[in-house]
């Protein structure tokens, strides 16, 4: 027994609750809609308060809250049941209980749960008001009490419509944002397979060349064999230079994704975003933790400043990266609010510099400064005397055999 009610009240996973909090919202929040359920006991303030009216009430109310229920945790596939039900409980109960106009409009509202399309949704509203009209007409119910009904369902129906169209898109675009990052690191995965096909297909077949001659030679020729060791040493040390290389030098997506990822959140705001061309290589803490700052000073003009034009611009002047933010917004941002405190601590561990700048009225803009430091080469030390070899270039005889 216990299982089946359990399994009754769980949701369903397309019904609106999963919905809700796979979005991370809590499953109660459909619940404040429930404070519109106060007209019920409003009602009998214009005809008074009478022994029929509390005891349909008492046998009503929770009829109406386990549908209201069942409507937000039942699959979207079947949930209009429920939403009907309430319909009928509140045409059905009309004859002796004004308050079930109440249970009219919330069924009416529900249907919207199903996903219905804009003009099948206007269509059955318009079919239930006829017969909720033509039913308080024969009942004799005053036009006062009933005129606000039909304009009731159709404004609440068509914002409910709204708000579930601005919730698909703001879906999208989430999923817009993942796709562009997604995006940049397979393009940069793949870059970096190609640089190294390239790099090291040719120097890996000359290596294996190499020492396939000195072993045919070592019987015959041991100083030709010798000879033939220390040039396949040589090009194996110059490879392992540009791999070196290669690997410091690899360019971080982060910040070109977080970038592209910008541009689509304020574009979907109405803000047009001008950016600069992204410096060829950044260290990778640098880029990584410019890209978390990048990505909160846009949603801060996305939420808060009112703008209509955006730009981001980096430069690297005296090996200190030069990042500006700006926007044209309403400015006048505190220096502590809207998430600057945060930038800053980002900021401060790359051991650089935030300036805020703005003015009210004029815009804000954002002053970032980061000094590059040249960094040890992680393979110096014991192998010092191998780098210094590393950079030296391949002789004419291996360039030609290549």
């Amino acid at each position: 027994m216990r299982q089946t009610i359990r399994a009754w009240l769980t949701p369903a996973p397309d019904s609106p609750v999963a919905h809700a909090m796979r979005q991370g919202k809590s499953p109660w929040t459909n619940a404040v809609h429930l404070l519109w359920s106060l007209w019920v006991f409003v009602t009998p303030l214009f005809d008074g308060f009478t022994t029929r009216w509390v005891v349909l009430t008492l046998i009503s109310y929770p009829v109406f809250l386990l549908l209201y229920f069942k409507c937000f945790v039942s699959s979207r596939r079947v949930n209009y049941r429920y939403a009907l039900m309430l319909v009928a409980m509140g045409l059905g109960l009309m004859p002796w209980y004004p308050s079930a106009l109440s249970y009219f409009v919330y069924g009416c509202v529900m249907l919207q749960g199903s996903r219905l399309s804009l003009r099948t949704y206007m269509v059955v509203l318009l079919g239930l008001n006829i017969v909720c009209l033509l039913e308080a007409w024969l009942c004799h119910y005053p036009w006062q009490a009933v005129v606000w009904i039909p304009l009731t369902t159709f404004t609440i129906g068509l914002v409910i419509n709204a708000e579930r169209i601005s919730s698909s898109k703001d879906a999208e675009l989430r999923l817009s944002h993942d796709e562009v990052r997604r995006l940049a690191a397979t393009a940069e995965r793949e870059r970096i397979g190609r640089d190294l096909h390239d790099l090291l297909g040719h120097t890996l077949s000359l290596i294996t060349l190499k020492l396939e001659l000195s072993r045919k030679l070592f019987d015959r020729d041991s100083e030709a064999a010798r000879r033939e060791m220390e040039e396949a040493e040589k090009v194996a040390r110059h490879a392992l230079a540009e791999v070196r290389a290669a690997v410091s030098g690899i360019r971080a997506t982060d910040l070109a994704a977080e970038l592209a990822s910008a541009r689509l959140l304020l574009e979907s705001s109405a803000v047009a975003l001008d950016s600069d061309v992204l410096p060829p290589s950044l260290p990778v803490d640098v880029e990584r933790g410019l890209a978390l700052i990048l990505r909160e000073a846009v949603t801060n003009i996305a939420r808060h400043a009112g703008a209509t034009r955006a730009r981001v611009s980096i430069a690297v002047v005296d090996r200190v990266l030069r990042l500006c933010v700006e926007d044209n917004g309403r400015g006048g941002v505190s220096s502590s609010g809207n998430g600057l405190n945060g930038m800053r601590e980002r900021v401060c561990a790359l051991g650089g510099s935030l300036e805020v700048d703005s003015p009210p009225g004029h815009g804000t803009r954002l002053h970032i400064h980061v000094p590059l430091r040249i960094r040890a080469n992680p393979w110096d030390g014991e192998g010092a005397e191998d780098n210094a070899a590393d950079t030296t270039p391949l002789p004419p005889l291996e360039r030609r055999a290549v």
